[in-house]
């Protein structure tokens, strides 16, 4: 099978799953039992939620950005630059 020239690379993959999982840890640390009308939880202020979970939000979507803006390595011996070839015959193409 012969490898597809991708946008990606399988390390811009990775990057973006571990984003992810960043984020949804992020999210999962920013839930929690909040108030209600007849009860004050004074929780929903914790440094938990206010400073750290929102924290690794932001570090998730920045890596996110960066995983995409990631530009995959190539191999040395494998450009995938195309030389153009002149025809000597038709030199009107060239100025």
């Amino acid at each position: 099978m012969d490898k597809r020239n991708f946008a990606f690379d399988r390390v811009n993959f990775i990057l973006l799953a571990v984003s992810m999982a960043v984020i949804v840890l992020g999210f999962i640390l920013m839930s929690g039992p909040g108030s209600t009308d007849t009860t004050y939880n004074p929780e929903i202020f914790s440094a938990r939620r206010i400073k750290l979970a929102p924290a690794l939000c932001v570090i998730g979507f920045l890596s996110m950005i960066y995983s995409v803006l990631h530009k995959p390595k190539t191999v040395a011996g494998n450009d995938d630059k195309k030389e153009e070839t002149v025809n000597p015959e038709n030199t009107d193409e060239l100025v």
